[in-house]
């Protein structure tokens, strides 16, 4: 079944998606707005129970990873053109559990704010200009403070790589992948990508009022 983009488009006028590169501060975003303006807050990762539940190892092999790795040692030791292929190749399957799961959530009538790896070809597609907006971090922030946040998914990802015996040359080898994600031609591509976006300069400098105000200006709900 093919549905037109302009159908995915009118079932997800109440959809407000932010993407972009790590250390930016999408998470922030999704919860300080959803706060602030009662929408429904869909956070990073928030479309895995149902990858989990649905997901096909021959249609989507790169969500189903995680049944068939062997331990999450493999998964930090992997090679960094592999992990930098596998997050890419995962975010464009996911789009295809996110977007159902949106129009689902849409049928409560509030407005919803999405932390989303789909992909801006596809989010050319399904949404607008006013609807979406990217958040970027320079690539050595991206890179150098990514385990410098408390939430559960990267303190565990840390522990792992420490109880590697080889640590040092394990933490080289996953923040090689994690300089490939963000290098500057992926940040290049979201530059140009025709959509709003904020670029975080000063990791030090509490911004977050500034950042929620100028996406609550631009989303429309102020």
């Amino acid at each position: 079944m093919n549905i037109g983009n302009n159908i995915l488009r009118h079932y997800l006028q109440n959809a407000y998606f932010i993407t972009g590169t790590a250390y930016a501060g999408k998470s922030t975003m999704v919860k300080m707005l959803a706060e602030r303006y009662d929408m429904i807050a869909c956070g990073e990762n928030y479309h895995m129970d149902i990858a989990e539940a649905c997901a096909d190892p021959d249609l989507q092999p790169n969500l189903c990873y995680f049944r068939r790795m062997k331990s999450w040692e493999e998964f930090v030791r992997r090679s960094p053109e592999e992990y930098e292929r596998w997050i890419w190749d995962s975010g464009r399957e996911a789009a295809q559990i996110e977007v159902p799961e949106l129009i689902s959530l849409s049928r409560e009538g509030r407005k919803i704010i999405v932390d989303t790896n789909i992909p801006t070809d596809l989010l050319r597609e399904i949404s607008d200009y006013g609807h979406v907006a990217v958040m970027l971090s320079p690539q050595s922030m991206s890179v150098d403070r990514f385990f410098d946040r408390s939430d559960p998914e990267k303190r565990f990802l840390l522990d792992v790589i420490e109880s590697c015996a080889d640590r040092d040359a394990v933490m080289e080898n996953y923040r090689a992948g994690l300089a490939r994600i963000n290098s500057r031609e992926h940040y290049d591509e979201f530059v140009s990508s025709g959509f709003f976006t904020l670029v975080r300069e000063d990791a030090d400098t509490d911004t977050r009022e500034e950042v929620c105000a100028a996406l609550a200006k631009h989303f429309g709900l102020i």
